[in-house]
């Protein structure tokens, strides 16, 4: 067999990250560098935080991912564009023909992957099960599809503790639903006793989830709280190995129409890290996954064989879920034109709710699911 000379070099493994490497995989010399000891599956990490049958479920190996190439456990924290070479924390160097920057996103508790290993990502859902199994009262802040999601799974793990959400908003799910669907989400959660405060703006006067008041002064402090405000890019490794010109206001890569670095022609940033505008869904990295995977190939091939890149056309609607639970939800399909459907309970619990994608991620990178 060949040796395939052409290296793609892949920095991040998460939901984009893993789609391109498993697409190239047959087309180009694949180096995967990610210091997690398996794939996270974020959409899983919420109930995993409460429900103890779940504590493993958001872990997948990465040893089937790729055939031919090879994911390295390491960190990278310097680009040498000129030497076309990624230098790893190790002090290792990793030649790259195309470099790929799939970094993702920083979350907040309990949606992360606290440490580098499956043991250490578990024990803080253990920590966090315990937490949240002996509260008398739970605090979610931020009403977005995933404090909505998490609000749900507090309710349903403790059922006599008082759960609160607070959302900045006028309305849950404000900034990726519509207004049925923050509907449908703020009257399941009333319905099961969760405490809803709206238009409800909440600061800390202490540390992280202490001293907590909403903008009149009063006091929303709980036995556990959880921030599900936002996210944070993962550049900072890239300000410090100084390509801070990469990067835009908010920390996100700069990328042009082909998601490639803004001036670089073999450097492209793809998922959560970049600066499109698109709602940073899984959905959305997979998707850039797909088209980065066409982009490289015309790159590497000149142009023959009928490669020639293609701009990345983001999408103004996206399908998603938000399950609340197992067995209900509320969930977003885009139809004709600029029309979306939003469907409920049943639809949602068997497209997200019941298994939270988890086949489809398995299948993704590369496992067999015993019978």
């Amino acid at each position: 067999m060949t040796t395939n000379t052409r290296h793609v070099v892949i920095v991040g493994g998460g939901y984009a990250g893993v789609r391109l490497a498993r697409e190239l995989d047959t087309d180009a010399d694949v180096t995967l560098i990610d210091l997690k000891e398996a794939f996270f599956h974020r959409v899983a990490s919420l109930r995993a935080s409460a429900d103890t049958n779940w504590t493993y479920a958001p872990f997948i190996p990465y040893d089937s991912l790729l055939a031919n190439g090879r994911v390295v456990r390491n960190k990278a924290v310097r680009i040498d564009t000129e030497e076309r070479q990624v230098v790893l924390a190790t002090g290792h160097r990793v030649p790259y023909d195309v470099l790929v920057i799939a970094t993702g996103a920083d979350y907040e508790e309990p949606a992360r992957f606290t440490g580098n290993t499956v043991a250490e990502a578990a024990a803080s859902f253990r920590g966090h099960q315990r937490r949240i199994a002996r509260a008398r009262s739970l605090l979610v802040i931020g009403g977005g599809p995933s404090g909505v999601e998490l609000a749900a799974e507090l309710r349903l793990a403790n059922a006599g503790a008082t759960v609160t959400l607070a959302h900045s908003g006028r309305r849950l799910l404000s900034q990726n639903g519509t207004g049925r669907m923050g509907r449908r989400a703020r009257s399941w959660l009333e319905r099961h006793d969760v405490r809803v405060l709206l238009d409800t703006f909440v600061s800390s006067a202490g540390g992280v989830g202490t001293g907590l008041r909403d903008q009149a002064g009063h006091p929303l402090d709980a036995d556990v709280v959880f921030w599900t405000t936002g996210t944070t890019p993962n550049t900072l490794w890239l300000r410090l190995a100084g390509r801070g010109d990469w990067l835009d206001e908010r920390g996100h890569v700069k990328v042009d129409e082909h998601l490639r670095v803004v001036g670089r022609r073999d450097v492209f940033a793809i998922g959560d890290v970049n600066d499109v505008s698109e709602a940073k869904l899984s959905p959305s990295a997979v998707a850039q996954g797909e088209a980065t995977a066409h982009n490289i190939r015309a790159l590497l091939d000149h142009g023959r064989h009928g490669h020639m890149p293609r701009p990345y056309r983001p999408a103004p609607v996206r399908a998603f879920s938000v399950p609340f639970g197992p067995d209900a939800g509320t969930t977003l399909v885009p139809a004709l034109g600029r029309d979306v459907l939003v469907l409920g309970n049943r639809a949602t619990s068997a497209l997200k709710g019941r298994h939270l994608a988890i086949p489809i991620m398995e299948k993704l990178l590369g496992r067999r699911r015993e019978a």
